[in-house]
Order: structure tokens, then sequence, then C-alpha cells
């Protein structure tokens, strides 16, 4: 069954509703972090968002992806000057729904479905609260909105399904880096080659990864021409050059390691461990054949893993503790 989600974005309704996409900061202004943000990762393909903006709800969105860590969206302009650079985007597939719904006028009903905590409005008044940005609501809550309004449901579940998965949508966002960067006065024609090369795991970047690993660390593979440079920290939120050529933000790893790894479904402990993602169904790593990390999950695992190997160095290290918060599902 899916989840249900309220978003209240007023200011970048049509940023989002036209790019198919949600975006938050991870943490408010001041560093703490918020319910509203954090809801962003908990978000799961499928689950259904309703659009909140100007007093009406005038979308519905399927969740097309979980969310990953993306730069701050350039069309937002000057909107949310003071959020930093870096959050959340989560691919959300929206269809209007007609007519708009007013939540204000059905109040003394719909309030009392509200959260008590976490609400994107009040239960009293209906306006929308400060703050509020993608909040968790019971089903009742967006039944009763939408049993005034029509929406495609057939549409819902069928849209976005070659656009908005997590390849087209991170090279979409790979690709508008690149243009920035082979525009940018401050970086010379080499460093520019060289870091665009970069984003493919090849050139210097590969070198450099080579010189520190030695074969894939999920399978153990060895064959340079079965394994991909992997960033550890990824080339698309890399602030410098020298973050996305350095070879201890890479691994080398076999191409569906390669995606897992990618993808956040693992990550790596110091000490060379892997984690698994609890949110990664279990015929998907069979697929893949990397059965023995389903049974690792599930503590079935009576022997050592053969992918297990030495552990991090603190130059790695660094970037593996990024990975681990800011790109592994949890």
């Amino acid at each position: 069954m899916p989840n249900y989600w309220w978003v209240n974005h007023k200011q970048t309704l049509r940023q989002e509703i036209d790019g198919q996409y949600l975006w938050s900061p991870k943490t408010e202004r001041n560093g703490a972090r918020s319910q509203f943000y954090d809801n962003m990762r908990r978000a799961s393909p499928g689950d259904v968002v309703m659009s909140y903006a100007n007093g009406q709800v005038a979308w519905v969105g399927r969740v097309a992806e979980f969310a990953f860590t993306a730069p701050k969206p350039a069309e937002f302009g000057n909107v949310g000057s003071y959020w930093d650079h870096e959050g959340w985007l989560l691919p959300v597939y929206w269809t209007p729904l007609s007519p708009p719904v007013r939540p204000k006028a059905m109040i003394q009903r719909l309030g009392p479905l509200l959260p008590q905590k976490y609400s994107p409005i009040s239960a009293l008044t209906g306006n929308g609260n400060q703050k509020a940005y993608l909040a968790s609501v019971p089903s009742e809550v967006f039944d009763m909105v939408v049993a005034e309004a029509v929406f495609s449901a057939d549409v819902l579940a069928r849209g976005g399904g070659n656009s908005l998965t997590f390849d087209a949508v991170t090279e979409m966002l790979d690709d508008a880096i690149q243009k920035g960067l082979e525009v940018d006065a401050t970086l010379d024609s080499t460093i520019k080659e060289t870091v665009i090369q970069a984003r493919r795991g090849q050139g210097a970047f590969r070198k450099n990864v080579e010189a520190r690993e030695r074969a894939c660390r999920l399978t153990g593979i060895t064959n340079p021409a079965l394994l991909i440079a992997s960033h550890i920290k990824p080339w698309r939120v890399c602030r410098t050059a020298a973050e996305r050529l350095d070879g201890a933000n890479g691994l080398l790893l076999t191409p569906d390691a390669d995606h897992l790894f990618d993808r956040g479904f693992i990550s790596f402990g110091d000490d060379g461990d892997v984690l698994v993602s609890p949110r990664v169904p279990d015929d998907d790593l069979r697929r893949l054949g990397f059965e023995n990390l389903m049974r690792q999950r599930s503590g079935m695992s009576e022997s050592a893993a053969i992918w297990r190997m030495d552990a991090f160095g603190a130059a790695h290290s660094k970037y593996l503790g990024y990975h681990r918060t800011q790109v592994f599902i949890a």
C-alpha cells in the first residue's frame, strides 16, 4: 500500500510541477533537522503526493524514485536564497486535479483527520502551517480531498516511467552541471576536460582510483575491462575539481555493483563491510545475482562474505561517511 504525502510549495510550485520533482534543503537555515525535509528520504516509489499552494490542492503526484542528493535547481532563481546549495530531489509525476480543491472549505470534516504533529495545515483554520513542506497524512485525508474532484488514476500510475528514472534524472542533472563547467572562465581547458572525463569514470580520475583500488569491493573481480571507476561522493555534488578527481573519492565496481552503490542501495563501512539498504526488494538482489547480500541482510549468512575486503584508509573514510549519510537509503 502506498503512503500519502502533502506538500506545501507555494514558492516553488511552478518549477516543481513543470520539472516533475520536489526539492528541499536537507536542514533548516540554522542547521537544525526538519521532519518535513527528512520526509523526502522516507517517501518511496509508488507513494502519492498532494500539491498544496495558494490555498488549494490542484495537482496529485506519484513518487517515481527514492530521493537523492542534488544541487538546488537553477530554475529556483532567487527563491529560497538562504537555502543551502545541496538538498534532496524527489522525482514526482504530477497530474492535474480538476477542479482544484480548497481544504479550508472542508476543514471541519478534514481537521480531525490531520496528524496532530507535523500537520501541513492548521486543523482549526485550514491555513498552511509555517515551515511545513512534505508532510505525511493518512489515506483518509487524500480520499476526502480528491472525492470532490477528478484526476486520471491511469495516467498517474503510468506517467514518467521512462523520464523519471534515477538514471534519466541524474543524467539530466549532470548534463546541466557539465554545461556550466564548459563555460566556467575560472577553469583552464585542461582541467575542464579532465573533470568532464571524470563524470564518466574516465581519464585522470580512473587512474587515481586504480592507484588505490585493485578489485571490486563487492564481487572481488579484478579484470579492469569489467570494472567502472565510480565516485563515492557523487560527481554532481562535488564542489571542486579536486573532489571530482580525488582517487580516494572512488571505487572500482562491476556495472551492477556500481548501480547499487550509486543508487544508495549498498554502502560500505570504514571496516570494509557491506551495508545493504532495507528498502531494496529481495527479488531485485536475487535477480542481480547478489543472493549473499540478501541472506546477510536477513541474518542467514553463516560464512564469511567473499566480497568483504580490507578496511578503508582515512582518505576513503571521509567520502564513505558522506555516502552512508547522504546517499545510502537507510
